[in-house]
């Protein structure tokens, strides 16, 4: 796989969902890459993660989803590749903000200092607040009681007042008495971070010592940012202004002077904390924060040129997820009655997608959608243009949502499921309709499913997920004929085609943990049968077994004791064989 390009790569991404006044964390570190022309399958129970997942390239999360941390680098020339032209009032623009990051560069030469400063006073704030351990349990105390309040309230919503008088009253009484409760909580907060306040301020020989300590960090502060900046520093500074106005050059007049003014502070503040500019991963970071950064490349006289790094988990504007969503990254869905507008025609759809991304007439773009019909084996496609869509079969639909995804020949198909709400015959059809449009078009799958034999046929590696993580990679071979995670294990063990006459078919025992909390150790550890100590305790690395395959589990660990699979899932390649027909 390192001799093809990398078109998405994903390191350790978190995402999380404010549910009810909690955060829930659906996606726990998941780092990942999606090489280009493959097929990759995610499986994994449902709640596993799976499709929010791949929600996050396409900015498709639900509105209280949000991407906590991570980066989503997707790496397309095409779009990526970003020119402005070099007026003189942009040559103007560059030079007023080269001289801005110079004098903000003299921060960088007292930020060792500055920091001292700042842990100093978050030092006294430490002290005047509340320890961990008291912070801790008060919030915890306050969080689950308001959980409570919440699930009793709704609860509340459907009793019938007039036919449950007395339990509708006795519910309101108790959701009193824990507002009463939430009030008391956080009076005592309030009241022991004023007593902490009260005994630093009387420390007279703790104030004495902090005062004198910032004194002497201020003055050797001041004398350090009154010092001169380098050639170097001035040279990179040249080129980070030529970046800012690069980043900002495909956006509105009033949009380019916003994001300008924001990009200069978030340097200003990077320099202060003494953040390394040199290095590309960090000055990536800081843009971020803004808005995604294009690389400088090279300049004429009429235009600087440059590349984007489009980190899709930090895009913050609609503007930037049209080009991205659709012509770039397209989705299809496991509902293909769900996924069409039934009061507009299939034909008017396939087109309205063209005209959105490409630059054509109504009727080229009608010409193009009869070629994608006729691709994905609608007959008579001129006749069946005008149909709506429930004049077609499921089959037929599905057929079109492909056409619809594929319209604008995007470098990634996220399939979500979209076999399941098809019959087995159909099934078929569809996953070889999408292998052999793969062929043509030359697009990387990403495949979601929970039906091990739709991977089987489909992927060329697998990706299995648990409690929002990769516990287990490799090839489509890797994983089923040799896989190294117990739940890998107990997936396989699942399968239909394994069991025997007058045999119980396996189930996996227990449910997924609760990913309002913090998990300790392997989330999969309570439904372990081969737990060890070390699961309940530790999180497991990631261990490598061949130079594709990883899996996320202690027992691949030299010291842990060998146990041997399942006897259901030994020796399973001539089931798999016959039963998937690979």
């Amino acid at each position: 796989m390192d001799q093809k390009k990398v078109l998405l790569s994903v390191k350790d991404l978190h995402v999380k969902f404010r549910v009810r006044g909690r955060i829930l964390t659906a996606i726990r570190g998941i780092s990942l890459d999606f090489y280009e022309g493959e097929s990759i399958a995610i499986v994994g129970e449902s709640g596993s993660g799976k499709s929010v997942f791949t929600k996050t390239f396409a900015g498709m999360l639900e509105g209280n989803g949000f991407i906590d941390q991570g980066s989503i680098i997707f790496n397309d020339e095409e779009l990526a590749d970003t020119c402005v032209a070099l007026t003189p009032a942009a040559k103007g623009t560059i030079t007023s903000m080269i001289k801005k990051l110079n004098s903000y560069s003299k921060l960088e030469l007292g930020a060792a200092t500055y920091c001292a400063m700042k842990a100093l006073e978050q030092e006294k704030k430490d002290r005047e607040g509340l320890s961990e351990e008291e912070l801790q349990e008060l919030t915890g105390a306050i969080d689950e009681l308001q959980f409570q309040r919440t699930e009793l309230f709704n609860q509340r919503q459907t009793v019938d007042r007039n036919e449950e008088k007395d339990r509708y009253k006795q519910m309101g009484v108790e959701i009193d008495a824990m507002d009463k409760q939430i009030e008391n909580l956080r009076k005592q907060e309030k009241a022991a971070i004023a007593a902490h306040k009260k005994a630093v301020k009387n420390d007279a020989a703790y104030n004495a010592q902090y005062n004198q300590k910032m004194a002497e960090l201020k003055a050797k502060y001041a004398e350090e940012i009154s010092g001169e900046i380098s050639e170097a520093t001035q040279q990179r500074n040249v080129i980070i202004a030529k970046e800012i106005y690069l980043s900002m050059g495909r956006y509105g007049f009033v949009k380019r002077i916003q994001l300008g003014n924001k990009l200069c502070k978030a340097m200003k503040k990077a320099m202060r904390v003494g953040v390394d500019l040199d290095n590309e991963e960090l000055r990536n970071q800081v843009f971020d924060e803004v808005v995604f950064r294009v690389k400088y490349l090279d300049e004429t006289e009429e235009k600087l040129h440059g590349t984007c790094v489009l980190n899709l988990a930090k895009i913050k504007f609609g503007k930037d997820w049209t080009k991205i969503r659709g012509g770039k990254i397209a989705t299809v869905f496991q509902d293909p009655m769900t996924s069409l507008n039934p009061i507009i025609t299939i034909g008017k759809q396939i087109t309205s997608v063209i005209l959105q991304h490409q630059d054509c007439t109504e009727l080229e773009a009608r010409a193009k959608a009869l070629e994608l019909m006729k691709k994905v084996g609608i007959p008579n496609a001129e006749n069946r243009f005008d149909d709506y869509p429930f004049q077609y079969s499921g089959g037929m639909r599905q057929r079109i949502v492909i056409a619809i995804a594929l319209s604008c020949q995007p470098k990634i198909l996220i399939c979500d499921e979209p076999t399941t709400a098809l019959d087995v015959t159909i099934q078929a059809q569809i996953l070889k309709l999408i292998k052999d449009l793969q062929k043509e078009f030359g697009y990387t799958i990403v495949f979601i499913t929970h039906d091990l034999g739709v991977v089987a046929n489909i992927a060329d590696r697998v990706a299995v997920l648990y409690a929002g993580q990769v516990i287990e990679l490799g090839t489509c071979e890797e994983v089923f004929y040799d896989p190294r995670h117990p739940y890998t294990w107990a997936l396989l063990s699942s399968l239909p085609q394994l069991a025997q006459r007058n045999t119980t078919l396996y189930s996996i025992t227990g449910t997924p943990p609760s990913l309002y909390n913090k998990i300790t150790g392997d989330a999969f550890a309570p439904r372990n049968p081969y737990c060890l100590k070390v699961d309940t305790l530790v999180e497991p690395p990631l261990f490598q077994v061949t130079e594709t395959h990883f899996a996320k589990t202690w027992m691949e660990d030299p010291r842990a004791p060998k146990v041997e699979k399942p006897e259901i899932i030994q020796n399973i390649h001539e089931k798999l064989m016959n039963a998937f027909n690979i």
